[in-house]
């Protein structure tokens, strides 16, 4: 029984190397562990703080990136209604100015055609005079060789001119 209740000098001695092991370590051991142990507690409180940092500074960024993206695609959108806007205009313009091109271009067909038409008439009008006195110097050499039928002819025609111009 003596390893388990130890004597009253083992005791001793044991509270005495206790001591001077605890007064030793309190010395020299403990400001090293204690100093080891609060500068990594240091460095962990210096990471979470620059790890918070890090952490806003992201949430800036994506703030901002989602800004810059809102902005590109606003932007994008302005170009491409004014992009829209400008090509309808020109589109617009050319169809107005083929239209007065054209109305031009048919405006001048007819008064050429017109003209071309007139022109045929005054040539047709002139043939047919021409035709008419000559089948008229004919008929009239014919018919009227002789003096009395000449004679009548020119009564007849003398009373179709008073009639016309009485009717007048």
């Amino acid at each position: 029984m003596s390893l388990i209740t130890p004597d009253f000098g083992l005791l001793f001695w044991m509270t005495v190397i206790f001591a001077v092991v605890f007064f030793i370590l309190a010395k020299f051991g403990f400001p090293v562990i204690t100093g080891m142990v609060e500068k990594r507690s240091d460095r962990i409180e210096e990471s979470l703080r620059k790890a918070d940092e890090a952490e806003k500074a992201v949430a800036e960024m994506e703030t901002r990136r989602e800004q810059i993206i809102s902005e590109a695609k606003a932007e994008e959108a302005k170009i491409l209604r004014e992009a829209s806007a400008t090509s309808d205009s020109i589109v617009s313009n050319a169809k107005d100015k083929a239209r007065e091109e054209a109305a031009k271009v048919l405006e001048q067909a007819r008064l050429e055609i017109a003209a071309e038409k007139e022109s045929a008439l005054r040539d047709i009008r002139r043939l047919v005079a021409a035709l008419s006195v000559n089948v008229a110097e004919k008929v009239l050499r014919e018919d009227l060789g002789e003096d009395k039928k000449q004679e009548a002819y020119l009564e007849r025609l003398i009373d179709e001119v008073q009639r016309t111009q009485d009717k007048s």
